[in-house]
């Protein structure tokens, strides 16, 4: 008869498996969360779960922390859903560092951009769930109906309304990350000086500007929309808002995006999204606690 590992031993396996996965399940948590504290406490609790459950029982350990952690964070996203219906101004995700893994653990890098996430928020967290498993790890759909415990067909029908509500949405993402990154070098340039006649030249004609501050530190409460406003807007504080900030290029979520450092601390990131008309979308993130993630120069 085989002799049958000690307690210590089974652990080590279990935490091995567990650490190889891990990757992939910080990436779907996040993607349905928009937060990355929210995703960490959630793949911390799918460890709690994986660590205290009849592991003989699993024939597939990779799929049931899968579907832990996907119920866990739809579970997550539906009490932060009441949350950020109070939420102070625009809300925008967390955004994460991606240059040492720029899909975040997954088969491909979508449902990852800061405007994707953010437009995802609009959708119900199972529908969420159901297209992040789908267009950013490939799961089949009998294998996302058993996750979110649905049936095939509407598994289906979830992903598609989600790919219709995203489709919908335009200036989502810059086709190309060299012309991605040039419109943001030119963007930052132009806001630096105050440009208002360059500004208003790379801006689409439904431009707008979101802005989270989150109450915490000054920031537009609301999208500031229309080339020559969202123009004038960033002429009008070129002069006192820029004024000992460093810029710093930096890969978040996928794309390129800056960081403005003052004094020694993140103040703020920003991303741009276009297309063929211009800048669609600016993004600025400045909730501090959005940020405690993203290095500075020291880091």
């Amino acid at each position: 008869m085989p002799e049958q590992p000690s307690p210590s031993e089974d652990l080590d396996d279990a935490a091995e498996v567990f650490l190889r996965t891990r990757p992939r399940l910080f990436g779907i948590a996040y993607r349905v969360l928009g937060s990355a504290a929210d995703a960490e406490d959630v793949v911390q609790e799918a460890w709690l779960r994986w660590q205290n459950y009849d592991r003989s029982t699993v024939e597939e350990p990779a799929a049931f922390l899968a579907t832990t952690t996907t119920r866990l964070a739809i579970n997550v996203a539906q009490s932060a859903r009441a949350r950020r219906e109070t939420y102070v101004g625009p809300w925008l995700p967390e955004p994460v560092d991606t240059s040492a893994d720029p899909t975040l653990g997954a088969e491909r890098g979508e449902a990852l951009s800061v405007a994707v996430l953010m437009l995802m928020e609009k959708l119900p967290p199972t529908e969420r769930a159901a297209y992040v498993l789908r267009e950013a790890f490939d799961y089949p759909y009998p294998q996302i109906a058993e996750i979110i415990q649905s049936s095939e067909a509407n598994a289906r029908q979830l992903v598609s309304r989600a790919r219709k509500h995203l489709a919908s949405e335009r200036h989502l993402d810059a086709p190309d990350p060299a012309e991605q990154r040039r419109l943001l070098e030119a963007f930052v340039a132009a806001a630096q000086s105050g440009d208002l006649s360059r500004l208003e030249s790379l801006f689409a004609a439904d431009v707008v500007s979101f802005s989270d501050g989150g109450g915490i530190v000054r920031a537009s409460r609301i999208p500031v929309r229309g080339r020559e406003v969202v123009a004038k807007y960033y002429h009008a504080f070129a002069s006192r808002f820029w004024a000992g900030v460093s810029v710093h290029p930096i890969e978040l979520n996928g794309q390129q995006a800056v960081s403005l450092i003052l004094d020694g601390a993140v103040l703020a990131v920003v991303t741009v999204t276009a297309d063929s008309e211009g800048i669609g979308r600016i993004l600025w993130v400045m909730n501090p606690q959005k940020l405690t993630g993203i290095p500075t120069l020291s880091s």
